[in-house]
């Protein structure tokens, strides 16, 4: 059976994301700072192929994002942050 172009795209963008959750737990971790500076370089070319690859599932109706949230709902996290209800 033939992988669909969609869920190729699918797969990577999930394996993207995983990396990118990777670099965001090692970059705090280290201390050596040429190490920093490699990894952030790599997370950032990382966040520019997840950028690329988004845009192409968009493009293709592959993605379709939520829909965005009411002045309510954001009202409602920004109250949940800023009390002590959490």
């Amino acid at each position: 059976m033939q992988m669909q172009e969609k869920t190729m795209v699918a797969d990577t963008l999930t394996g993207i994301n995983g990396e990118l959750v990777r670099y965001a737990e090692m970059i705090p971790q280290t201390e050596n700072k040429e190490l920093k500076q490699t990894l952030k370089q790599l997370r950032n070319a990382c966040e520019q192929s997840q950028e690329e690859l988004y845009g192409i599932a968009r493009e293709k109706s592959y993605y379709v994002p939520a829909s965005k949230a009411t002045a309510e709902e954001v009202a409602h996290v920004k109250n949940l942050f800023t009390s002590n209800t959490i």
